[in-house]
């Protein structure tokens, strides 16, 4: 099974292609660039310098948060565009579960703490460990203060690992409080499509129209209007 996945969920895009598990390519951009921009010329760039179309490829995976919620939008826009072209199911995984990859590489029964900054002093996060080779949930994905997150962690007396685009801001918040917590290595802290291929594995894919973002909160537009709809109640 050939799956081309899509990561914008944060400052940084990738596209990789992967085949029935296997790493064929991945291109990797934190340019600044809007991902507008990017994410769909980089899919068509890896495409052809994996020597395929898009007809070749049998789902297509994009991280459908939590994250920026506009780069959330373009990710899953441009993989329903690119499904409703080619004729092609869509697989829609979280944001945290693919970047929990990036764990793979500290001593197994390590928790691998995913954190993206949500601002208001909250992370999205999601804890994980690897059993077997394999990725174990700890917990669903939410938006959840650094303070809570502190308090959460202290009951775990294995290594703490953290990965995502909010790992310096995590680990600068824990790093006097918890002694067994380490930010992993800048080549591996931040989201990759890579990671969405292997989180994709096992996931039932779904048509280009059931594919939908996962926010977990709402915009700070959205948060602005209710309030404004309740003072002028």
């Amino acid at each position: 099974m050939i799956i081309l996945s899509l990561e914008s969920s944060a400052k940084s895009a990738s596209v990789a292609i992967s085949k029935d598990g296997a790493l064929l390519a991945q291109s990797f951009q934190n340019s600044g660039l809007t991902h507008s921009c990017t994410l769909l010329p980089m899919a068509e760039d890896l495409l052809k310098n994996a020597g395929l179309k898009i007809s070749d490829i049998d789902a297509v995976a994009v991280a459908r948060g939590p994250g920026s919620f506009t780069g959330i939008r373009i990710g899953v826009s441009a993989a329903k565009g690119l499904c409703w072209g080619a004729d092609k199911p869509a697989v829609g995984v979280s944001t945290l579960e693919a970047m929990a990859w990036n764990g793979e590489y500290a001593p197994e029964g390590s928790i691998i703490c995913c954190a993206m900054d949500a601002r208001r002093n909250q992370v999205y996060n999601a804890l994980f460990t690897f059993e077997n080779d394999s990725l174990k949930r700890l917990c669903e994905d939410r938006a959840i203060s650094l303070a809570e997150l502190a308090e959460e962690l202290k009951q775990f007396e294995a290594d703490i690992v953290i990965v995502g685009d909010g790992a310096l801001l995590c680990y600068n918040y824990l790093k006097n409080m918890l002694e067994n917590v380490s930010l992993a290595p800048e080549g591996l802290r931040m989201q990759n499509a890579w990671g969405v291929c292997r989180a994709a594995k096992g996931v039932q894919p779904v048509s280009a129209a059931e594919l939908n973002p996962v926010y977990l909160r709402l915009s700070q537009a959205e948060r602005e209007r209710l309030e404004k709809m309740k003072e002028n109640k």
